[in-house]
């Protein structure tokens, strides 16, 4: 009987407590890879949607850009235009509302989907019998509604001076 014993013990498959262990192994490990996958997956995301909005913030600043170079143009080529003796060009005046970018056609070339607007103000100084013409700028680019995740806007303000003989006369010397 003793060695009937033995024998079954020698035959007789591992005891139950090892029986699954592989399997509760497998289902960790598949559930930790599943895990590092799904973080991974939203870091991606979180990185284009970063990206995109780094792109659209460039071209809202481009935008923008081009916005204070009209006005400068605006402003500067009746100063670049006048001639030294009269009849003496007009100086630009500022709107009001703002300065109107229909008129300038680059806009439409890479910078679709962005809204321009221009505000300009001038200050005029007598200085040693100069008027000097203060012109400030200030343009504002914006795409996507406020308050969603698409939204883009950038503001660029520039300084532009002036002189002239007199209000509307000849330039400085």
């Amino acid at each position: 009987m003793k060695n009937v014993f033995l024998q079954h013990l020698r035959q007789s498959p591992k005891p139950n407590w090892q029986r699954g262990f592989s399997l509760v192994t497998a289902i960790f490990l598949l559930v930790i890879l599943s895990g590092l996958g799904a973080i991974m997956l939203s870091v991606s995301g979180v990185q284009q949607t970063e990206s995109t909005q780094d792109l659209q913030g460039s071209k809202a600043y481009q935008a923008a850009k081009a916005g204070i170079e009209w006005g400068a143009y605006l402003i500067l080529n009746p100063e670049n235009t006048n001639p030294a003796a009269a009849p003496f060009t007009t100086q630009f005046t500022c709107p009001t509302g703002g300065l109107s970018t229909a008129g300038l056609p680059a806009l439409s070339v890479g910078l679709t989907g962005f809204t321009i607007n221009v505000a300009c103000t001038r200050s005029d100084f007598i200085e040693g019998g100069n008027t000097i013409s203060v012109y400030q700028l200030t343009s504002v680019a914006t795409s996507g509604v406020a308050g969603s995740g698409s939204f883009v806007s950038r503001n660029v303000s520039a300084t532009i001076n002036t002189c002239r003989a007199t209000p509307n006369g000849a330039p400085c010397s």
